[in-house]
């Protein structure tokens, strides 16, 4: 198969454990293309978790998950020197921790305290970590997947900003609709029969989808790499951007709503997650649907709104709905 076929393969067996969350999973497999890191954000009970690992269990790849908890410590990530003592000696070694896997869910990420959160940093930056003065590469295929849910906010410490700007996308999931309740019902309720019939019958061979190896990854994003960007279309992601950073000579609405412009992260994260969006799509150039597609996820958690625009019920949502009106194609 080629890496077109594989990468849909991949999203259909996802989608086959995932009701109603098609958009969820089309994000999760932008990111994994584009090479970034993602958050989650949604109310508990709607399958962030669930989706992370359908992605991981159908993929050839090493899946780590850390719980984040207000007692984790840096060493808990990222891993530490061990002192090994034998006949010859003694020696420092180094234990890798659960950051050494291919996809890493980060569950729960604003649990932690900021000295935690910040050991994420360089490995979803660098892809590295360093400690005590060493440096540890990690693996070519690395994603940071990390959760959290909007409520619940006594005990937790939010993201700051910086590391907030690192994800390459802020997914938001939803509720899914009445019909799509009812396929999720009749999934669980089948899958507790599957596992009911297995725990009978240990010996009886279980039916699974066959997984996608990694190098289908590494193909389709040298497909990507490939993908024609107009001129027009780089100057039309430019503007959007630099919209955001002088909002009041755009409309009187986004001078009252946008306090922070987006930072150029957010200019690189439109032009990597359109070029994605467009080759899923089967399409060899990027046009504005692909950019106005993805702008959203992209653009969202690097947004400052006023006062004012919490006070008018105003969400990052609106305000980069409100930007997509009013900025012209080139």
């Amino acid at each position: 198969m080629s890496a077109r076929e594989q990468i849909a393969q991949l999203e259909a067996n996802i989608g086959q454990a995932i009701i109603g969350q098609r958009d969820v999973i089309r994000r999760l497999i932008i990111g994994l293309l584009a090479n970034g890191n993602l958050l989650l954000e949604g109310l508990p009970g709607l399958a962030k978790t669930r989706a992370i690992k359908a992605m991981a269990k159908n993929l050839e790849a090493d899946f780590s998950r850390i719980q984040f908890t207000p007692d984790l410590l840096p060493a808990d990530v990222t891993g530490t020197d061990v002192l090994y003592r034998d006949e010859h000696g003694s020696e420092f070694r180094f234990h890798s921790g659960p950051i050494f896997a291919n996809l890493v869910l980060a569950d729960e990420i604003n649990r932690a305290p900021a000295k935690v959160q910040s050991a994420l940093l360089e490995a979803m930056e660098e892809r590295q970590v360093t400690v005590a003065g060493k440096t540890h590469k990690l693996p070519p295929l690395f994603m940071v997947m990390a959760t959290q849910n909007p409520i619940e906010q006594e005990g937790t410490y939010p993201l700051p900003e910086a590391q907030m700007d690192r994800f390459l996308m802020h997914v938001l999931i939803t509720y899914p609709p009445v019909t799509d309740e009812v396929e999720v019902i009749n999934l669980v309720r089948g899958e507790e029969v599957m596992a009911a019939e297995n725990a009978a019958a240990p010996d009886t061979p279980s039916e699974t989808s066959a997984v996608i190896p990694q190098q289908a990854i590494f193909d389709a994003r040298r497909e990507i790499a490939t993908i024609h960007v107009s001129d027009a279309m780089v100057r039309y992601m430019a503007d959007l951007v630099d919209a955001t950073r002088r909002p009041a000579e755009i409309s009187d609405s986004l001078g009252r709503w946008i306090d922070i412009g987006v930072s150029p992260r957010g200019s690189i994260a439109l032009d990597k997650c359109s070029r994605a969006h467009a080759w899923l799509e089967g399409r060899d150039y990027v046009d504005p649907l692909d950019i106005q597609a993805i702008a959203h996820d992209a653009l969202r958690h690097r947004l400052g709104l006023t006062f004012e625009a919490q006070g008018e019920g105003i969400s990052a949502n609106g305000a980069i709905d409100e930007l997509l009106r009013n900025v012209a194609l080139p």
